[in-house]
């Protein structure tokens, strides 16, 4: 029965960021494969059996109101968030369904557009909303960030405390919204705009990542935690990768692998190493998402490999998915910032031409960001990849992420 409920939905996630610029919970896409009908009871069994009390809050997003209304008839309280859309509700028996999850106490987010805010009656069945913000919202909430803080020179502004927020296209929105206006968190983050806005400081390494290694080379942690915590940081991988493999190393072959490299270096000499980063890293905190999204692609990559392949092949593929954004990182083509490094061939197929045996992994992982169910189920298709072991794949990644949860009073 877990099988027929995976098999028969395409999934896709977005992650959800607070004002910490910490990940907050992830918006789950559903979208009901074909004509069958989905069975909500197995898929919040299903869920309830992969996520644990450290895993993020997830938000339920179905995709059409037949989907909708199963969530709504079946789930019980404390089921995780139900994301109904606004338009969605003018049908009666969805408004219904509505009304009675509320009253047997699930939690549910309002979605759409700022300018189209329920009325009063409606809202109360809401515990918060996802508002989409149009460029009209974002001209208004900028000038309204810019205006001086006394009238008549403030502007009104349409962000409202406490919701989160879809839309946000630029770093000085984003600023405005969660350290300005008090925003829960927004969905997803504004990638370009903020590497673009950041061009010329430069991108490096994450301190914070820097100096969690270099207190696990002083507890004397195993080779492979150190491994792990390299692979959080991608350009602090690939740094790490261009220097072991630089002439003043003198290796008489190149090292691939972070791992091979680590073995090489010595806890010593990586300790130094490690200590000549810290004083250049940095501390930009809109980094951080830019960071962990890079990483959890590379985590969804990994996990779409077959499981019956082995570790250093594992570790490839990872690498495949950790590199693929390196170009938006570093501004330059990604076929000459991997050939800098003396790679496996494969994982330069999957990351700059996607081919190879590693490619579908990767499409597949970029098709669940962009959250497109033709384009999943069309390369699940092409290279016959079982849907079921998809959605499987992305579950797991996703119950293993953490969140800051804050202190309790």
């Amino acid at each position: 029965m877990v099988q027929s409920v995976l098999g028969s939905l395409v999934l896709g996630y977005r992650p959800l960021w607070n004002a910490a610029r910490r990940l907050a919970g992830v918006q789950l896409y559903l979208h009901a494969e074909g004509t069958a009908r989905v069975d909500a009871t197995h898929l919040l069994r299903t869920l309830q059996e992969l996520w644990t009390a450290g895993s993020p809050p997830i938000l339920l997003t179905p995709r059409t109101p037949l989907l909708l209304a199963e969530l709504l008839e079946h789930a019980p309280r404390g089921a995780p968030w139900i994301a109904v859309r606004g338009e969605w509700l003018a049908e009666p028996s969805l408004r219904a369904l509505a009304g009675a999850a509320h009253a047997r106490g699930l939690r549910l987010v309002w979605l759409g557009a700022l300018d189209a805010l329920p009325d009063t009656d409606t809202a109360r069945l809401f515990d918060n909303s996802l508002l989409q913000l149009s460029a009209a919202d974002a001209v208004q909430a900028l000038q309204a960030a810019r205006a001086d803080s006394t009238p008549p020179q403030r502007r009104r502004n349409p962000v409202i405390r406490g919701q989160m927020y879809e839309g946000v296209a630029s770093r000085a929105l984003l600023a405005h919204c969660l350290d300005q206006s008090g925003a829960l968190a927004v969905a997803g983050w504004p990638l370009d705009d903020v590497l673009h806005s950041l061009r010329h400081q430069g991108v490096r390494p994450a301190r914070e990542v820097v100096q969690k290694l270099l207190k696990a080379i002083d507890e004397e942690q195993s080779i492979d935690r150190f491994e792990d915590i390299l692979s959080e940081d991608p350009l602090l991988a690939y740094r790490f990768l261009t220097h072991i493999n630089s002439a003043a190393m003198g290796l008489r072959t190149g090292v691939d692998s972070l791992r091979r490299g680590l073995v090489v270096l010595g806890y010593g000499t990586l300790s130094r190493w490690l200590a000549e980063q810290l004083p250049h890293a940095s501390t930009e905190p809109d980094l951080n998402p830019v960071r962990e999204t890079m990483v959890l692609r590379a985590r969804v990559t990994e996990h779409l490999l077959d499981a019956g392949e082995g570790k250093e092949l594992r570790r490839e593929i990872y690498l495949s998915g950790l590199f693929s954004q390196l170009d938006e990182l570093l501004r330059e083509p990604l076929g000459s910032v991997l050939r800098r490094v003396p790679l496996s061939e494969r994982v330069y197929e999957a990351a700059v031409l996607r081919t190879g045996p590693y490619a579908p992994s990767l499409e597949l992982a970029c098709a669940l960001e962009d959250s497109d169910p033709h384009a999943i189920v069309q390369l699940c298709e092409t290279h016959e990849v079982p849907l079921e072991f998809v959605n499987r794949a992305l579950l797991r990644v996703l119950s293993e992420l953490s969140v800051e949860r804050p202190a309790r009073a």
